[in-house]
């Protein structure tokens, strides 16, 4: 019997170690574990067509002709937009319902042809400019019932600022929504410090201010119209009326009860206390019809809720006209403007009541504008 250390190791019996299973290496197409302890794996990239748009062609040069300089063209067509209010004279109503074959519109005699038309009715950003000035009880509170007056009929959306003169100007109130810190603001004006009345270099001064403010603005102008002390001459404010665009000045005249009581009267000081009078209703006037507004001079207190209306009904209540002038210069020459209403067959149109009675109507719109100066 042959011993175990004689056993060679062919004869002796081999121990097996359990093998470790391996992971499948083998990718599924559509990727992810290929078993249950398989490795992730991405999905295979599929070849791509070269999918790569040709070169687009050269751009083809021109070449200009021998000596010949080069040669670039640019329009710029203007466009010219007219606020325009139709109201009925004994009571201010505006009047709806026309159509644009009612309205012609001339620059300078020449007819314009119509390219827009709608109506509008929008809030308004409006600057109340005030005579604070130290001459007459009845001219200042005049002043503080219009203002008061014109506040009342504001709405929320509506931007309105305060601003009063005398010797200098001074802003009350800058623009603002809140319509109890405008009615504030008037009722705390009490007591004025000089009898002089700067209105020209006010009214200037105003209308810089507006002319930075985008869109339609307003200047409610309630004063006696006099100017006794202003830097700014006539000429001068009335050349910055024209030149400043998309503003329209509504004036009120004050003292009217206090003129009627005194005017005629005897002496040749109260002669030319009238003469100096009817100057600043024609400078109120004048103002108002250069921006297409309105003037009033009430006698009475009574009769200012009705001006008002009459304005508030002129500001919200409006047609717009929008043409390209047939001169297209950009020159800075001033362009006047007139607009008459017409009915179906080209005459001019007539209105009347329920009664078939006529109605006098009154057309309000800019007297003109300054055409745009093109810079060299």
């Amino acid at each position: 019997m042959a011993s175990a250390q004689n056993q060679t190791p062919a004869q002796q019996p081999q121990q097996t170690q359990p093998q470790q299973s391996q992971p499948d290496q083998a990718a599924p197409d559509s990727g992810g574990p290929g078993g249950d302890n398989g490795s992730i794996a991405l999905p295979k990239k599929k070849d791509q067509p070269d999918e790569t748009p040709p070169p687009a062609p050269a751009e083809p040069k021109f070449k200009n002709p021998e000596g010949a300089p080069n040669f670039s063209l640019k329009v710029d067509v203007p466009e010219v937009t007219v606020d325009v209010g139709v109201l009925l004279e004994k009571t201010h109503t505006f009047v709806p319902g026309l159509k644009p074959a009612n309205f012609r519109l001339y620059e300078d005699g020449v007819e314009q042809r119509i390219t827009g038309f709608k109506r509008v009715e929008a809030p308004i950003t409006a600057l109340i400019l005030c005579e604070f000035a130290s001459t007459n009880w009845f001219f200042i509170q005049d002043m503080r019932q219009a203002a008061w007056d014109f506040a009342q009929q504001l709405r929320p959306q509506d931007y309105v600022a305060l601003m009063t003169f005398d010797m200098h100007t001074q802003i009350v109130s800058d623009f603002t929504q809140d319509k109890q810190q405008l009615l504030h603001a008037i009722y705390d004006m009490r007591i004025p410090m000089f009898n002089e009345r700067n209105l020209f270099d006010a009214l200037y001064e105003g209308l810089d201010r507006l002319d930075r403010i985008q869109g339609e603005k307003y200047i409610l102008l309630i004063a006696s119209g006099r100017d006794t002390f202003s830097k700014i001459t006539l000429d001068k404010i009335l050349k910055k009326v024209k030149a400043t665009p998309n503003v329209t000045i509504f004036s009120i005249s004050t003292g009217g009860y206090m003129r009627a009581m005194s005017e005629g009267g005897p002496g040749f000081r109260q002669q030319l206390r009238d003469i100096d009078y009817a100057q600043a209703d024609n400078q109120m006037q004048t103002f108002a019809r250069l921006t297409g507004g309105m003037w009033f001079e009430p006698r009475f207190q009574a009769e200012i809720p009705d001006d008002f209306q009459a304005i508030n009904t002129s500001i919200r209540s409006k047609y717009e006209l929008l043409y390209h002038p047939t001169n297209a210069k950009q020159d800075g020459t001033y362009r006047k403007l007139r607009v008459e209403l017409v009915d179906d067959e080209g005459h001019p149109l007539r209105m009347q009541d329920e009664k078939h009675k006529p109605l006098k109507y009154e057309i309000i719109a800019r007297d003109g504008y300054r055409a745009r100066q093109e810079v060299e």
